[in-house]
């Protein structure tokens, strides 16, 4: 999948690593959602609107991605741990910052899905790959 935006927001960048590499060819519509929550604004993105910036229905959408064996909450989960990754690379941001810039309304949630992504808690995180 090589497109003219930036390399950095790829599809393979996003997907977690496998014991095989092999990939999946996405539809056109599971790559256009993903492009569009690694470029967009995730605290005011919702599947409704993704939808009708696509030009299709929200049923439409989840048909399209369920046909990928996937569903907005996954790409959504995804495009933010891409995002936070990103973020940390470039500096450090208190846990609420970054919640929020990222789209979490609950500062606790990103916290439990930060652990989910990296096997660490926020703070640990930040004393093995910060100091």
């Amino acid at each position: 999948m090589e497109t003219a935006t930036a390399p950095s927001a790829r599809w393979e960048d996003v997907l977690p690593p496998t014991e095989k590499a092999r990939y999946l060819p996405l539809s056109r519509t599971t790559d256009r959602v993903l492009q569009i929550l690694l470029n967009g604004d995730l605290a005011r993105l919702r599947a409704d609107s993704v939808a009708e910036s696509l030009g299709m229905s929200g049923t439409t959408l989840r048909r399209r991605l369920r046909a990928d064996h996937t569903c907005y909450q996954f790409l959504l989960d995804r495009a933010r741990q891409y995002r936070c990754e990103q973020q940390l690379r470039q500096h450090w941001l208190p846990g609420k910052c970054l919640a929020d810039e990222l789209g979490y309304l609950e500062v606790n949630s990103f916290y439990r899905a930060f652990r989910r992504w990296t096997g660490l808690s926020y703070s640990e995180y930040k004393l093995r790959h910060c100091f």
